[in-house]
């Protein structure tokens, strides 16, 4: 992704969900509308579990890229398509005026912690798909990685290296990170890409935290800890939404003065399809630098 000058170099942007309705339609143009006073890099819509909102994140992203003139990035997971189908979606994408993906595996139906089953005549695992996009051609590419471990990988942050490593040999350019709390998992997985020789962008995932349950569940399902310290905190305030949401502001934007005195290249604010918590955020990182 090109980066911004006007704010030393670093990237912002966001990622959405796809609406189950109507009323979060609404709900979510209306955040993108607020948001758009910052002047985002980028936005991204993800897909549901086992693709279940693949046709939704089609329509989304591409009248996202019609209807504002932020950039968009659209993802793109192996889960429930075929190779045809992955490359119509591709075709679609560029007909929109989409030039960046995100090249994703994709969760299993059961979320990221069930078993992995491919789609018959699709693809296995996102550096597969990394490689059909780049053969497609036209479009940037971005991968995800994980400061906490992949939860397949069991732990093995060098199996996760090397798979990030596979994937920009075959032609990703930039990684943007599931959400983590702890500066030092970002720094180590920088870390240990540069002692192989990479130089590829890690994008920080930042998770402005508004919702206790919400948080323990994401936490469980993709394998992220949460540190003793963080959830003794919001254990202490879960019963008053206002503080918990004043406590998630303030922690995320800990992280992200400490992510940006390291070097991150950019921050990537999942939004939970709320603008308040990220433009408080972003509002005393512009104030404080």
């Amino acid at each position: 992704m090109e980066k911004s000058s006007v704010r030393s170099g670093v990237t912002y942007s966001f990622e959405f969900f796809p609406p189950k309705d109507v009323e979060g339609e609404a709900r979510l143009w209306s955040a993108m509308s607020q948001l758009e006073s910052i002047s985002p890099d980028f936005i991204s819509v993800t897909y549901g579990a086992g693709g279940s909102t693949r046709d939704r994140t089609i329509r989304i992203t591409s009248e996202i890229t019609a209807r504002t003139h932020i950039p968009t990035v659209a993802h793109l997971t192996c889960v429930g398509s075929t190779r045809d189908e992955l490359g119509e979606i591709l075709g679609k994408y560029r007909d929109a005026g989409i030039t960046s993906i995100l090249a994703l595996r994709g969760d299993p139906t059961g979320g990221p912690r069930a078993p992995w089953v491919p789609t018959q005549g699709g693809l296995n695992h996102a550096d597969e798909l990394v490689t059909m996009a780049a053969e497609f051609g036209g479009f940037t590419i971005g991968v995800a990685a994980f400061p906490d471990g992949h939860p397949s990988s069991l732990g093995d942050i060098d199996k996760d290296i090397d798979v990030l490593l596979e994937k920009q040999r075959r032609g990703a350019t930039f990684a943007t990170t599931q959400f983590f709390f702890e500066v030092d998992k970002w720094k180590a997985l920088v870390d240990k890409l540069a002692a192989k020789g990479s130089s590829l962008p890690i994008i920080a995932g930042i998770l402005p935290v508004t919702n206790v349950k919400q948080l323990n569940r994401m936490a469980e399902l993709g394998g992220t800890p949460i540190p003793a310290s963080i959830a003794e905190r919001f254990a202490a305030v879960e019963n008053s939404p206002e503080d918990v949401s004043k406590l998630g502001v303030e922690i995320a934007t800990n992280l992200c003065h400490q992510l940006l005195e390291s070097g991150a290249p950019g921050l990537h604010f999942y939004t939970m399809n709320s603008s308040t918590a990220t433009r408080e955020i972003y509002a005393q990182i512009k104030d404080e630098r």
